[in-house]
């Protein structure tokens, strides 16, 4: 099993290659600053949005096994970060996307209904149903494996998007592929330079330089619409080497 900090910037890395690609595809149908300019964040209204939809649905995906680990929990995190920063009143709508997400997690009589509702109002746009469906597939694996009771989930949102069954099995088969194909390699001598830190220094203050440079390659769903398809690949790439000297030093101190 990998490490939960190795995997989580791994990961993200690569569901936000997958999500560019998908807003590449069809920048006419992008979420920005500017489609939501006039929006009144309430939680009525983001409740009622796309995004608070989507929302509400990877609550029920997070929480499908019974718990929302450590690892789910800083992805969701980021992805309020990035939800939230298309709204006018961004701390604002970061507060009430996380207030719906936790009032989701603990419900699972309405999951069907959200993603009609959801799948509703995205009917004419199959890239926007790619995108979150993948997303959603993905996140159930961030542990490392599909649970039963993760994958009833999956199914019973899938159905109600009218998602195509060929599609479905095609971003789970090349995830699930992904996922056996990982193998982490770094040079320990190059390791402590690559994150600009000292073999003194206490694996605290090791972890904040990790997370600070990993930071500086994060490219967020809103941001990523813009950038090239190097640029992400670049960024993607140079994560997995930040990735890979942390768990080396980490491996090292055990």
């Amino acid at each position: 099993m990998f490490d939960s900090d190795f995997f989580l910037w791994l990961f993200w890395g690569y569901i936000l290659y997958i999500i560019y690609k998908s807003f590449k595809k069809k920048k006419g149908h992008t979420y920005s600053q500017q489609t939501f300019r006039n929006f009144t964040v309430t939680k009525e209204s983001l409740q009622n949005s796309d995004l608070g939809l989507f929302v509400a649905l990877t609550a029920k995906v997070a929480k499908a096994d019974g718990r929302v680990d450590e690892l789910e929990a800083q992805l969701v995190g980021m992805m309020f970060d990035d939800i939230s920063a298309v709204f006018p009143d961004v701390h604002k709508a970061r507060e009430i996307l996380k207030e719906i997400f936790n009032e989701e997690k603990n419900r699972s009589d309405d999951t069907q209904a959200i993603a009609q509702r959801l799948g509703q109002s995205i009917r004419y746009d199959r890239q926007k149903k790619q995108q979150f469906m993948g997303f959603l597939i993905q996140l159930a694996f961030a542990d490392g494996k599909v649970t039963q009771s993760e994958n009833a989930v999956l199914h019973t949102i899938a159905q109600a998007l009218n998602f195509d069954s060929s599609t479905y099995n095609a971003i789970f088969n090349q995830f699930e592929s992904m996922m056996k194909n990982i193998h982490p390699k770094s040079n320990i001598q190059d390791a402590y330079t690559l994150l600009d830190v000292k073999k003194s220094d206490s694996m605290d203050v090791i972890k904040k330089a990790y997370r600070r440079k990993i930071r500086q390659y994060h490219p967020d769903i809103i941001a990523s619409q813009n950038k090239s398809e190097v640029y992400i690949e670049e960024a993607t790439e140079k994560t997995q080497e930040l990735n890979q000297a942390y768990e080396m030093i980490k491996r090292e101190r055990r």
